[in-house]
């Protein structure tokens, strides 16, 4: 970071909203122009050096929010979307919140657990710079199939988080399903595993998006081959309605006895529940079967969603 540009900028921010100069004034009083004041002020937000957030009092927090935190119980952060805007819009602008969402419950000293996927993978490319000191970063599920390790996908990922909060990354390098429960169960045994295990289940702060088969912008796992037909048929006859993490749960909330978990590298969800900020971020109304699932069953306590698909998980 220049130096020089950074004490140019943190000056700026201080005249505009310490001291309530405005932009012209601080032009004049520091030689340049208001369109200079302009891109330092601009520079300050984009490297994070100053953030915004709205403290409400609960008799202002706007409808939507308020009517989804009294039926679910949960903080929701709802981004309003064009109504116009393709549904790979309504993600970028959804996943731009996410970020500063997080940046508010993550810092020093605390373990962040991300479920890798489209989802988090738009919010890696919207963070917003915060460095940090004793924090971790671990995968929430593996990433390997058949075909391929995973690795690339999954590894960028978990970099830009890495590299954001200047916190070393910790990788669970297993198949995000195996072949066999049996493979699996020996597996969790391994000492080097389950400190993997430990510190994700130990983690203050989760990250994850809501898995979901259809919509323009389908879930990783869907998409890129991680199932075949007869384990999606099962999955449809077993009625599930989404998954966190590829842990698949039904329509009210539970996971236990869907077979295809027993084979999952994703975190038990009665232990996920444990974590104590579970940031869920959903995009499109493709997600509101697999989201009211998730609600139905305490798997998150911070949502962050577009406003449309708000609206319909409220009904309006």
């Amino acid at each position: 970071m220049d130096e020089a540009r950074l004490d140019d900028a943190v000056r700026a921010v201080r005249m505009h909203y310490f001291q309530g100069m405005t932009m012209e004034a601080i032009a004049r009083e520091t030689g340049t122009s208001r369109s200079t004041v302009s891109r330092l002020i601009g520079y300050a937000r984009s490297t994070g050096l100053i953030e915004f957030r709205l403290h409400l009092p609960d008799e202002h927090v706007p409808g939507l929010e308020r009517r989804i935190g009294k039926e679910y119980g949960v903080t929701a952060h709802v981004v309003p979307v064009p109504d116009t805007a393709s549904e790979l819009e309504r993600l970028e602008k959804t996943a731009a919140v996410a970020a500063q969402v997080l940046n508010a419950l993550f810092g020093s000293n605390m373990v962040l657990a991300v479920a890798w996927g489209t989802t988090t993978e738009a919010v890696s490319r919207r963070l917003l710079p915060k460095p940090t000191h004793h924090a971790r970063i671990v995968q929430l599920n593996g990433a390997g199939l058949t075909r391929a390790t995973g690795l690339g996908y999954v590894s960028e990922i978990l970099a830009r988080f890495g590299r954001n909060y200047a916190a070393p990354v910790e990788h669970f390098p297993v198949p995000a399903f195996f072949d066999y429960a049996d493979t699996k169960r020996a597996l969790w045994r391994e000492r080097s595993v389950r400190r993997i295990l430990d510190l994700q289940l130990g983690a203050d702060v989760a990250l994850f998006g809501i898995g979901a088969a259809t919509g323009d912008v389908p879930s990783h796992v869907y998409r890129a081959g991680y199932l075949d037909d007869t384990e999606l048929r099962q999955l449809r006859e077993e009625g599930v309605a989404g998954d966190i993490a590829t842990v698949f749960f039904r329509a009210d909330g539970s996971h236990d006895g869907i077979a295809l978990n027993d084979r999952a590298s994703g975190p038990d969800l009665s232990a996920l529940r444990r974590v104590r900020s579970r940031i869920c971020v959903v995009s499109g109304e493709s997600k509101l079967p697999g989201l009211r699932a998730a609600l139905r069953g305490g798997l998150l306590t911070d949502l962050v969603l577009d406003d449309g698909t708000a609206a319909k998980l409220v009904g309006r």
